[in-house]
């Protein structure tokens, strides 16, 4: 099994970047985060033309999950509640056969001194919650998406000048460790241990040419996921390109064998 992840930065703006990306790599579940639009206007008709089915959750403009699978997902849900309509653009799974796939859109958070920082904290909390009352850390389970945490100082490019940052700092590695704890492994690390392989590069500033990058796109399994994970990387190839225009993330893909 195949899966992968892709922050688009609007999904319709980048379908020239997604779709030729489904062909050459052909994954089970790719996971989006920014789709940037309503569900009324998720563009199915190209996905449903490769072969793929769609599930999403969106708003218009922002935010915004989608999990698009080779197969049709069972017990699909979003948010943390099931009237959730708050959260459910920046959470939703499902389930292929015995394997969950959650995607999120952890919030950003600005500004450390922030509300909107405070926030993503307790997005953070709510989600761990989320995790003891749905799930049991023996299953197969992957979660993966745009997670705005780079929790060890090789996921940043300059982790002295970057220290304190909404995405990389001691308070949030902290919950971060402490929701991985729950029964989460880092499937990217696993299988690439060295530094200087990132998923997010600034449109500012020529950052992908320098490898000015930041890993805060993630893919993590239980240890029954990780057991079976085979390989997992970065693919940079879309991000460098001009033409069409990049989003200023790229995909991150691991391979399971189950």
């Amino acid at each position: 099994m195949r899966i992968a992840t892709f922050n688009a930065n609007s999904i319709r703006m980048r379908l020239p970047v997604i779709l030729p990306w489904l062909t050459e790599h052909s994954p089970d579940v790719l996971a989006v985060q920014e789709t940037k639009v309503q569900d009324s206007d998720f563009p199915v008709g190209p996905f449903a033309e490769l072969g793929y089915h769609c599930v999403f959750k969106g708003q218009k403009s922002y935010n915004g999950v989608a999990l698009i699978s080779r197969e049709p997902l069972a017990d699909v849900r979003s948010g943390f509640n099931w009237d959730d309509a708050v959260h459910s653009p920046r959470l939703i799974w499902g389930r292929m056969g015995s394997v969950w796939i959650i995607n999120t859109y952890v919030p950003q958070g600005r500004d450390r001194e922030s509300e909107h920082y405070a926030g993503k904290l307790q997005w953070l909390r709510d989600f761990h919650s989320m995790l003891q009352r749905e799930f049991t850390s023996d299953q197969l389970i992957v979660w993966l998406g745009d997670l705005n945490v780079a929790p060890e100082s090789m996921d940043v490019y300059d982790p002295k000048g970057l220290d304190g940052h909404v995405c990389f700092n001691a308070e949030l590695t902290e919950l971060f460790n402490a929701v991985c704890a729950w029964g989460f492994h880092d499937v990217f690390r696993h299988h690439r241990p060295n530094p200087g392989e990132f998923s997010y590069f600034d449109y500012r500033g020529a950052t992908i040419q320098r490898n000015h990058g930041w890993r805060i796109d993630h893919i993590l399994g239980t240890r029954a996921m990780l057991t079976r994970s085979q390989d997992a990387w970065i693919d940079l190839e879309p991000r460098k390109r001009a033409e069409p225009k990049p989003s200023d993330h790229t995909f991150m893909c691991a391979d399971f064998d189950v």
